[in-house]
């Protein structure tokens, strides 16, 4: 049997989607004996391969591997993305694509020689066409985490599977168990966005379509700076406070939030002050007053913020109404919020500002000798006023530290500190992103976990212009709304595939469809039998809604 033609074949739709791995697979040797063809009862031909000592192993079924593929996607249930460890003769990704609830199919394989001789063997055409299909061989961990986070949307997909063919594996171990941790990887920081968007997603889209009429006017650039310092809340800021404070002629200090009122009561004037909650309580952070002093606010805290200052700077972080207000109504700044905490996304302001040095204060991402945050925060205040005899202050603070597992660590000095899951990441994402700054970052030593700086991976200052700049509006804040509510009514709703109707939509159908999900998110979480169909139609029901009162509150407010 002449196999080029099969080869030539498959390599032409793939071609289309993966350029780089043709081009691998058109350099493979497909003579090395990776695999053994045999032929099954049903007359299909399976790939089975080769051990050390010559013995073939099957990799699929030799009686019918269809009916056997067959059987195990119905076993599979409420999970729109399925992940492939193997490719062998493609039945599994092919039972998967004929089923409209799977929207996308990821196959790992390695050895470049042996996928090429697989397909030597057979048509995989049919798999490779989907739009729905992507494979990676040979890709590292980090590759395979990065795919997932690109391709994976829990609010249109479902749920997540991993099906590993097993007699594929077990030849290759080590490399399909890293393979396996990186989509775990995936799977724990995809969650942890979604979680977020559930909870938070109305209250997002509520902010940022009012925040619009506080950013009509036009703003000036805010200077650059070179030298900064950022103070996040933990107790080992108070320790700090008197090497701040001696910097504070010489060091531009932005302040946490939640560190605020430390630095007012220490008589440390920052020079701005950063928010990022979209959570009302974060306007507690300012009820001893707000400093004359700059309030930059991601576009979806709350409107009560912007309202207690005239020195108010939005920016874009990571929402994507928030992309898409400044792509088609006013460019704002984008400062990096994707660390999840308001420490790391003043760090980021910094560094937008042209921050040649970063020193960092009070970040100590844990709970040092079981303190929680620093005595100037407002927990404390509070907490004093809520204290009864019934209900001391010890029992407010240790409800506060006991809410989430705690594991003790040893700290400085005999002392200790108390991390969770949640800080952990906090900090492994600042760590993270000390490797891409420009700026050398410098924590100052407290009694928390220690912040590990990571090694420089070469990103240059070239083309980069240390200064934050605002586009002018294109229209009124009305106009834009309404237009984008006509946006939100005219987006086709999914009947049947979704797939299929992903692949239909326009590039700006897409876009605003991308502002409904975190909003579907919030739906699903509280209407979980909601399919994607009635999903998108309740979140697109509720956006234009919101937009509804919005505008109605502003005609009355003209009257």
């Amino acid at each position: 049997m002449n196999k080029q033609p099969f080869f030539e074949r498959n390599l032409l739709p793939l071609s289309v989607k993966d350029g780089g791995l043709c081009s691998r697979l058109s350099a493979a040797e497909t003579t090395l004996h990776r695999y053994r063809f045999l032929e099954a009862r049903s007359g299909e031909i399976v790939p089975a391969i080769i051990a050390q000592d010559g013995n073939a192993h099957p990799l699929h079924s030799m009686v019918d591997p269809r009916r056997e593929a067959a059987r195990l996607l119905d076993s599979v249930k409420d999970a729109g993305c399925l992940v492939f460890m193997g490719l062998g003769g493609g039945f599994f990704p092919a039972a998967a694509l004929e089923r409209e609830d799977v929207r996308y199919v990821l196959v790992i394989d390695y050895d470049i020689n042996g996928v090429a001789e697989l397909l030597c063997s057979r048509e995989y055409t049919s798999i490779f066409k989907d739009p729905r299909f992507s494979i990676l061989v040979d890709a590292p961990p980090a590759l395979i985490e990065k795919r997932l986070l690109a391709s994976y949307q829990p609010v249109l997909q479902d749920g997540i599977r991993v099906l590993p063919i097993r007699n594929r594996i077990i030849f290759e171990t080590d490399k399909f168990s890293a393979a396996g941790t990186a989509v775990e990887g995936a799977i724990a920081c995809i969650s942890a966005d979604y979680s977020v968007q559930a909870y938070f997603g109305t209250r997002w889209f509520s902010n940022i379509i009012r925040n619009l009429f506080n950013i009509e006017d036009n703003i000036r650039p805010f200077p650059s700076i070179k030298h900064a310092a950022v103070s996040a809340a933990g107790p080992s800021l108070d320790i700090q406070i008197p090497r701040l404070k001696a910097k504070q002629q010489t060091t531009f200090i932005i302040a946490a939030d939640t560190s605020l009122n430390s630095l007012v009561n220490a008589g440390i004037r920052a020079h701005a002050v950063i928010s990022i909650d979209c959570q009302h309580y974060s306007c507690y952070h300012f009820m001893n007053g707000m400093p004359e002093i700059p309030l930059f606010l991601d576009i979806a805290s709350p409107p009560l913020l912007a309202a207690m200052t005239g020195r108010k700077f939005f920016f874009a972080g990571g929402h994507p109404l928030a992309a898409y207000v400044s792509r088609f109504w006013r460019s704002f700044p984008w400062v990096d919020t994707s660390g999840g905490n308001v420490t790391y996304a003043a760090v980021s302001l910094a560094e937008c500002l042209g921050a040649e040095e970063i020193e960092l204060y009070g970040a100590d991402f844990s709970y040092p000798l079981g303190w929680t945050y620093t005595r100037g925060a407002y927990l404390f205040p509070s907490f004093a006023q809520k204290q009864k005899r019934l209900l001391p202050l010890e029992t407010l603070h240790s409800d506060l530290l006991y809410r989430t597992p705690l594991t003790k660590q040893e700290g400085k000095d005999g002392g200790f500190y108390y991390e969770t899951p949640a800080m952990c990441m906090y900090r492994e994402r600042l760590e993270e992103k000390s490797a891409l700054l420009r700026a050398e970052l410098i924590p100052i030593p407290g009694m928390g976990a220690a912040v590990n700086l990571r090694m420089k991976q070469g990103r240059g200052g070239e083309n980069f212009f240390p200064v934050l700049a605002w586009g002018k509006p294109s229209m009124s804040a009305e106009d834009f709304l309404e237009g984008y509510r006509a946006k939100i009514r005219a987006l086709p709703l999914p009947r049947n595939s979704v797939s299929a109707w992903l692949e239909k939509l326009k590039p700006e159908e897409s876009l605003v469809l991308a502002t409904l999900i975190p909003e579907a998110a919030a739906v699903k979480r509280r209407s979980p039998e909601l399919k994607t169909g009635p999903l998108i139609d309740a979140a697109a029901a509720y956006c234009c809604m919101e937009i509804e009162k919005v505008l109605n509150a502003v005609k009355v407010e003209r009257q």
